[in-house]
């Protein structure tokens, strides 16, 4: 089962869990009412229930993805960096954990306070289109995913600013959670 909980803003390493003492924990209610869906998905026979989701959301491309120093070698602290800016996708955002562990933090709206969702393996997250967020590994340093894509595979972020707040797919999400932008 997922684990998530208010994000504690700390100076030290994005890859520590960042959280209240005491903790601040979220509920699986308020991460739906910010547009961000969760499955538990056993790893053991998980290829089948993937391609079930992939039919029942009409995804037709997916990848997998391997995070790890030994497979990024001198990238990976600049690719860790990477992931951890604040950014949206013009594109729903899914991910199943195949192996490993890390970090998603989206920003809960109106708030604008981070939530962090620790992921393992076994669970599959969805983030709806315009929401902000960001990835990080947590200290184990690896994750394998499956990412999934309703169309060709792409995945562009548009880092956070100004004009970000204007696009349509982040006034689209606003307003799918009951906001004005």
């Amino acid at each position: 089962m997922v684990r998530a909980y208010y994000y504690n803003d700390t100076p030290e390493d994005q890859r520590y869990p960042h959280e209240y003492d005491p903790s601040r924990p979220v509920s699986l209610e308020t991460l739906e009412r910010i547009g961000v869906k969760y499955r538990a998905i056993p790893v053991e026979g998980h290829e089948q229930a993937i391609d079930d989701v992939a039919k029942e959301l009409d995804y037709k491309n997916r990848d997998d993805i391997n995070v790890t120093k030994e497979g990024l070698g001198d990238l990976y602290e600049s690719k860790i960096k990477g992931f951890f800016e604040e950014h949206l996708h013009e594109d729903e955002e899914i991910r199943y954990i195949a192996g490993g562990s890390g970090f998603f933090d989206v920003r809960e709206s109106p708030s604008d306070q981070w939530i962090r969702i620790a992921v393992e393996a076994g669970d599959l997250l969805v983030l709806p289109a315009g929401i902000y967020h960001r990835f990080t590994l947590d200290t184990n340093d690896k994750l394998s995913a499956k990412r999934l894509f309703k169309d060709e595979p792409k995945w562009t972020p548009i880092n956070r600013s100004q004009k970000t707040d204007e696009n349509p797919y982040r006034v689209e999400y606003l307003r799918s959670i009951g906001l004005s932008a």
